[in-house]
C-alpha cells in the first residue's frame, strides 16, 4: 500500500557498517547539558550530577509489532522513539539521551534506513533527547528496531508502580481506546488493497485514528503540568498494553483493589463511530486496545480539586482495599471483575 517514491536504492554493502553508522548519524545534535561524549567513541559518557537516572528498553520487530505494508518507516522511527520516551515519562522523569540499534535484512535499501532514521531525528529534536550510540547488524527476518531510553529525577519525584493506596484516585490522560481502531481501519484497508491493488482507500473519515496508531506522542507534558498543579502522583504506568491490563499491574505492584467507570472512561467521538462501523463495543476496546501512549496514575484524593479542571485529565475510577478486587462498573450499575485482555508479546 505505501509506494516508493524514491527509486534510488544504494546496497547498504557499499557503505559498510562504519561508513552507515556515519551516515545515518551525521545529523544528530547534541542538546542536553548532560550528554559529554555522543556518537563516535566506543561507549558516550554521561553526567546526571545530583539527579537519579531511569532506563528503559524496547525492542520492535517486523510482523510481531508493526507492518511494513502501512507503516511508512518515517512514521516507524518516530514511534520507536515514542515508545521508550513514554515509558521515561511514566516514571514521572525528563527524557534525556537515546541509543538505537537497527538489525536489517537485504531487502533494505540505504534511502529505506534514511526514512527511518530522518523519523528518528524527528523524535529525538520533538522531545528533546540526544541520540547517543547504538549499534546496526544484518538480519534474516526484516527489520529489528532496539531503542534504549535515559531520563533523569530528582529522587523525591520518581513515581512507582506501587505507591497506590486503597484511597487514591485513578486518572488518566487524554483518550484511549483510538490507537486500536486505527489498527483495525489500516488492516482492512490491506485486506481490500490485497483483492484489488487499484483500489485507492478514502481515510478522510478516520484520520486521527490513523495518526494515534501510526504517529502516537508520548505524554512528557505531564510531568510540568502535575508540578504546576502540586500534584505528586502516588504511582503511575504508561498505556502500552491496553488500561485493563495496566490497571491491573499498578493494582498487584501496589496491594490494592479498583474500581473503574464505565461512564467515565475518556473516548473520542470518531472512535465510537468506527466501532460501531465495525461492530464492535467501544467499552471493550477501549479498556483492552493499546498502543494508546497516555499515562495513568493514582492521586490522593485530596487533590481532586486541583485537576478536576484541567482538560489533560479525567478521573475514571477509585483505588479500593485489596480485598474487595479489581472491577468495572457498568453503566448499568453491574460489578464485572476486569481481566487482562490487552497485548501480551509473547501470545503474539
Amino acid at each position: 500500500m505505501i509506494e516508493d517514491k524514491n527509486p534510488q536504492r544504494t546496497p547498504l554493502s557499499q557503505l559498510g557498517e562504519f561508513g552507515l553508522i556515519d551516515h545515518l548519524t551525521k545529523h544528530f545534535d547534541v542538546k542536553q547539558a548532560s550528554t559529554l561524549k555522543s556518537i563516535g567513541d566506543d561507549g558516550a559518557v554521561l553526567d546526571f550530577k545530583d539527579q537519579k537516572v531511569v532506563v528503559s528498553t524496547d525492542l520492535l520487530i517486523e510482523g510481531v509489532h508493526f507492518d511494513l505494508s502501512y507503516m511508512p518507516l518515517r512514521h516507524l522511527g518516530y514511534k520507536a522513539v515514542v515508545v521508550n520516551v513514554s515509558d521515561i515519562c511514566a516514571m514521572n522523569a525528563t527524557p534525556t539521551q537515546i541509543t538505537v540499534s537497527v538489525a536489517v535484512s537485504n531487502r533494505f535499501p540505504l534511502e529505506a534506513l534514511e526514512e527511518l532514521f530522518d523519523g528518528i531525528a524527528l523524535a529525538a529534536k520533538y522531545y528533546n533527547v540526544d541520540v547517543i550510540g547504538g549499534d546496526t547488524t544484518s538480519s534474516q527476518k526484516g527489520l529489528i528496531i532496539s531503542v534504549t531510553a535515559l531520563g533523569t529525577a530528582k529522587e523525591e519525584e520518581i513515581t512507582y508502580r506501587n505507591g497506590a493506596k486503597d484511597t487514591d484516585l485513578l486518572v488518566i490522560t487524554g483518550d484511549i481506546g483510538s490507537a486500536y481502531m486505527g489498527l483495525q481501519v489500516l488492516e482492512r484497508e490491506k485486506q481490500v488493497f490485497q483483492v484489488n491493488p487499484n483500489n485507492q482507500p478514502d481515510l478522510e473519515a478516520y484520520t486521527y485514528l490513523i495518526e494515534r496508531q501510526l504517529r502516537p506522542q508520548a505524554r512528557f507534558d505531564v510531568k510540568e503540568i502535575l508540578e504546576k498543579l502540586e500534584v505528586k502522583p502516588t504511582s503511575m504506568i504508561d498505556i502500552s498494553d491496553g488500561l485493563s491490563s495496566e490497571i491491573i499491574h499498578l493494582c498487584k505492584q501496589s496491594k490494592v483493589g479498583c474500581n473503574l467507570y464505565e461512564e467515565k472512561l475518556p473516548i473520542d467521538p470518531q472512535f465510537i463511530n468506527v466501532c460501531e462501523e465495525f461492530n464492535i463495543d467501544s467499552t471493550t476496546v477501549a479498556i483492552n486496545g493499546g498502543e494508546d501512549y497516555e499515562l495513568l496514575f493514582t492521586i490522593p484524593i485530596a487533590d481532586f480539586p486541583k485537576i478536576k479542571a484541567n482538560p489533560n485529565f479525567t478521573v475514571i475510577g477509585h483505588m479500593t482495599p485489596e480485598s474487595e478486587g479489581i472491577h468495572l462498573i457498568t453503566r448499568a450499575a453491574t460489578k464485572i471483575p476486569l481481566k487482562a485482555r490487552g497485548w501480551d508479546a509473547l501470545q503474539a
